[in-house]
């Protein structure tokens, strides 16, 4: 994999390069609200941008459907990647059209430019080869060089990603080499012990990653909404908190794994249990009970670890050499239920291992919770990106620049 540093080396003055950013940032009524994925690309831009190359930055924002729709716009990023840069960004309102084109023909040496969100083009996500590729071609003729540094979307097979840069010289920003190298520590020659803790709503969404990852943890701590089929697996009383209940069968095979491979599998032992869910909005008091996670009455649901399980899970990261951490394990976005997650964090901070935060909701709530990000190892900005690498998968934003 081309690097940047090789591209810089060969001279980029004067030269045209399309940057794939993920600017795919939380907005609130227009106002973004965590910048850290703007912040994470702006090395490579910069380093750009001094060399004297003429950027074009390109990313997603939400799920639009294909189809120009204010509430996506990319202006507020860019306004925002200007401030952090020191200089004015320019903005193209369209993709490939002719705003975009005058945009980038009006860049001089050294100056930067956001076009509008790649995903207000249905090409830009079509699952149709010639489709996606026709609009990778458009693309294409905004740009002499193309850089990767999405690292949030490289899992996905779209047209920036994956068909662009088969069409221009390419390589690897320093973020997208970053993330690939922390990867890697996770993987492969790992110091151990390695503590994996794993949270978030849904057990379906880390199913692949705890298979793979039997084999290569000491040890893996559950938490979140995915925690009660596990629970539930074992034959506990679990209320009316979140079940995926088909996904019992394959929760107690991993389980049995576990023990035979002397894998620690962690649960939870105490749980904050309520009736209703939390106001999230105006963040009024929260009415729960903490009880025993065998024990959960029938008619309450649980939204947060317990005390007991908050110094279990500390304890089991405080002599790791290693610890990979995705998915809160509380709703953490109602201070009542943040203290689980909150444990997590600071467990982290204070363990002395090399510790990687795996994006997505993990990162925001380090940021939401105050912690300083320079206290852990890496913090990833991508999610569903770090655990399909994580999973064995090819990512084909990532075999898009190895070519």
């Amino acid at each position: 994999m081309k690097t940047i540093d090789e591209l810089l080396a060969e001279g980029v003055r004067g030269k045209r390069v399309f940057v794939r950013a993920d600017l795919n940032v939380p907005l609130a009524g227009g106002t973004i609200t965590d910048d850290g994925r703007i912040r994470a690309v702006l090395p490579t831009i910069a380093k750009l941008a001094e060399a004297g190359a003429r950027v074009v930055v390109a990313s997603h924002l939400g799920r639009p459907k294909g189809e120009p729709d204010p509430a996506f716009s990319l202006a507020p990023a860019a306004e925002r990647l200007g401030e952090l840069l020191g200089q004015d960004v320019a903005f193209a309102t369209d993709t490939v059209g002719a705003s975009a084109k005058e945009t980038v023909a009006a860049l001089a040496d050294g100056r930067v430019a956001v076009i509008e969100n790649l995903r207000f083009n249905a090409g830009e996500t079509s699952k149709d080869d010639a489709e996606r590729g026709a609009f990778a071609d458009r693309l294409a003729e905004l740009a002499d060089v193309y850089v990767g540094d999405g690292f949030g979307a490289v899992h996905r097979k779209h047209a920036s990603v994956f068909d662009l840069p088969a069409r221009l010289p390419h390589a690897a920003g320093h973020l997208i080499a970053t993330e690939v190298g922390v990867l890697k520590k996770l993987t492969a020659d790992v110091k151990r012990p390695y503590v994996v803790v794993l949270g978030g709503a849904k057990v379906s969404d880390k199913l692949a990653v705890i298979d793979q990852l039997l084999g290569k943890a000491d040890r893996i701590l559950i938490g979140g909404g995915m925690a009660y089929t596990f629970l539930k697996a074992q034959g506990h009383e679990i209320g009316i908190s979140l079940l995926q209940e088909d996904q019992i069968p394959v929760v107690l095979e991993y389980l049995a794994r576990a023990e035979k491979l002397g894998v620690e599998l962690v649960l939870p032992v105490d749980i904050l249990a309520s009736s209703d869910f939390p106001d999230l909005k105006g963040k009024t008091p929260a009415e729960f009970i903490t009880v025993d996670a065998d024990k959960i009455p029938a008619d309450k649901e649980g939204l947060d670890i317990g005390p007991k399980t908050r110094e279990l899970y500390a304890s089991k990261i405080a002599d790791a050499e290693t610890v990979f951490w995705n998915g809160p394990v509380g709703v953490f976005e109602h201070p009542d239920y943040a203290n689980g997650t909150k444990a997590i964090a600071q467990a982290l901070t204070e363990s002395g291992a090399f510790t990687v935060v795996g994006g997505g909701d993990s990162a925001a709530a380090v940021r939401t919770l105050g912690f300083d990000e320079n206290a852990f190892g890496h913090i990833s900005t991508g999610g569903g990106a770090s655990l399909e690498y994580l999973e064995g998968k090819t990512l084909p934003g990532l075999a898009a620049l190895e070519v």
